[in-house]
Parts: structure tokens; sequence; C-alpha cells
């Protein structure tokens, strides 16, 4: 076992097993423990007596909350953008890394899991949702954007949904996460221990899984399919807010609702995670990750980041000053700036079990 009290890593015989054990700060993972994770998947992966990994959380509440902003904010006031930026570089590599990674990966997900506990979950093999799992990407929310891959993951959801879940940032139970793929299978937490003992004597995972899945019952995300396909298959941002402000009817209600989820975020991450989503289809995961990479370093460069982070973790005012302040401010020129490449080249890449 790790003597690392916020993650630990132990051989259980054919099984490596990750726990998140932060509990006080929902699981949220501080960047250098990405280098970490990455070490144990490749001695994992060189050692042929590990059938498979689980990645679990010692807290019911939270999974993961995402990455540890507070500890980048005050990076930011030291003055040390390049080792944020070399932090986020592990921490998308560790993403490219889960998806190439060959053995099983069960991700045993209770309570919450966003942003970064996403990317540490959604590219293994098996995603299991616990009775209290709530999935969200909220970033434009703190004035930064879904990133983990998320150029590469939302826009593959059904319909327009990852656009409305990139543009509101709310979050979605078991039964949306199921229906959308995000969820492999449904499965209460009390029988995580059983799928951890199963998995130590390598019982092969997709039966012992499937025989415990229960149906987790039904979509609201798949009952909102018509409308959230209407609604957000739109031009622009602007057009979207005009679409929902008018929508009448069963879903009116809804729609009012999430035109002011979307209203309350940023204006500049609200554009780029439009453009984002237009984008993201025609990419492969590692050049989505590369693109999320130098989006990051321009939401680092513009401060827009840290003035979410001041307002939602600092001084907690809950008062962030967006600039530019309204939608309509934001140019085009700025959004496609964003989506340039970076001087002197951006992420590199390695796939480590070549």
């Amino acid at each position: 076992m790790s003597e690392d009290k916020d993650i630990l890593f132990e051989n259980n015989n054919r099984c490596g097993v990750i726990t998140l054990n932060r509990p006080k700060a929902l699981n949220a993972v501080s960047y250098d423990m990405f280098a970490a994770l990455d070490g144990h998947y490749l001695k994992w992966a060189a050692d042929p007596h590990i059938y498979a990994v689980i990645i679990q959380s010692s807290s019911e509440r939270a999974f993961c909350s995402g990455g540890d902003i507070r500890a980048l904010y005050d990076l930011w006031h030291e003055g040390r953008l390049e080792t944020i930026l070399q932090l986020y570089g592990n921490e998308y590599q560790h993403n490219w890394t889960l998806d190439r990674f060959l053995k099983p990966q069960v991700a045993l997900i209770e309570g919450i899991v966003m942003g970064g506990g996403v990317g540490v979950s959604l590219y293994g093999t098996h995603r299991v949702a616990g009775e209290r799992y709530k999935f969200a990407m909220p970033e434009v929310g703190i004035g930064f954007f879904p990133d983990v891959g998320a150029t590469w993951f939302l826009p593959r959801l059904q319909g327009k949904t990852g656009l409305y879940l990139a543009l509101t940032g709310r979050a979605i139970d078991r039964a949306d996460a199921y229906y959308l793929g995000l969820a492999t299978h449904c499965i209460d937490a009390p029988s995580f221990g059983a799928i951890r003992d199963a998995l130590s004597e390598a019982e092969p995972v997709d039966p012992l899984l499937d025989n415990l899945h229960e149906e987790p019952g039904p979509s609201e995300i798949e009952r909102l399919q018509p409308a959230i396909g209407r609604l957000f298959d739109a031009g622009s941002v602007e057009e979207v807010l005009a679409r929902l402000d008018g929508e009448t009817g069963e879903n009116a209600v809804w729609a009012k609702a999430a035109a002011a989820d979307i209203r309350e975020k940023s204006p500049t991450s609200l554009k780029i995670a439009f453009e984002q989503m237009k984008r993201g289809p025609a990419l492969g995961l590692d050049e989505a990750l590369k693109l999320d990479f130098a989006i990051a370093r321009r939401f680092m460069e513009s401060g827009e980041f840290f003035e979410g982070i001041r307002a939602a973790i600092i001084d907690k005012d809950q008062k962030p000053k967006w600039s530019p302040a309204a939608l309509e401010d934001v140019s085009d020129e700025l959004v496609a700036s964003y989506f340039e490449p970076l001087a002197g080249g951006g992420l590199d890449l390695v796939n480590p079990f070549n």
C-alpha cells in the first residue's frame, strides 16, 4: 500500500487497486498525483500476474470532484504558469495512457464524478455507476472549458446532449449516464466489494458485471432528447438562448431554467465550449487532448479561469467579473485565437505501451 494518504495503491492478488482518498476535498485530484497514477499503470501493464485494475473512492459522497483548482490558484498567484501547464500536461498524458492501457480497468463510481474525475475513469473499459452517481462537466461556470478530452467525448453523445451538458454544466444521474454510454453498468455500491473480490481472483470482467447490473429506470435525458436536439441545434450560443427563451409547452419550464443556468456562466467559456463541440467530431482523442492543452493555456493567460476560481472557491462571493462580460462582446476573432496552435509547439503525448 502506498504511503501517500491522498491516493492509495495496492496489489490485491490478480488486481491492482487505486483508492482516491481525500474525502474532505471530495477527492479532488492534486495534479502531482497523475505521474504516480501513470507509473502504476505502466507497472501493472508489464506484470503478467495483474489481470485488471480497479479505481475507487474512499468516500460515498464523491468519486472525484475534479482537479485541485485551489492549488492551481495559489500557483498562479506565485507566477508559476509554466508549472501549472506542466501539471495539465501530466493530466492529459494520463488520460491518453488510460485510453492505450490494454487490461480491463473498472471504475467503481459512487457520488460525484466531475472534470478530472471523469478523466481518470472514462477512458477505462468499464464504468460502474452506484446509486448516488452524479456526472457533470461544470467548467464553464468557473471561467474554464470542458477539458480532459471533452472535445472528443461530449460531441459523441446522443444528439446535441454534449452541447447541452457543456453549456449548462448540469449534473445527470446514473440512468442518464447509462443511456448516454458514460456508464457501462449500474450496480449499487454495496456490491462493489464483491466486484473487487472477484477481480482479485481474475474472474472474467464482462460476465461478472453483466450479472450484477440493474436497470436504472427511466432517463430524463432520453425523454428530453427531441427538445435538446431541436433547441441546441443552433449556429451560436445566442441562438440557443433565444430558442430556449421561446420554448412553450411541456418543456417550457425546463428550457427557461436551462437558459438561466447558461446565462450565469463565463461568456468566453460558453463560446469556446460551443466551438469545441463543433470541432470535436473530426478529432481523435489524442488530437482532442492536444487541442484541450492549447485552449487551457489561453484560459490561464487570460486570467478568466482564476477569476472564476476566486469567486467560487477563494472569496466565495459567487460574483465573478467576466471579461468580456457579455456574449455579444466575445468576438469571433477572440474565439478563434483560443484554437490556434501554440507557438513553439504544444503537448506531446506518448503511448507508453508501444
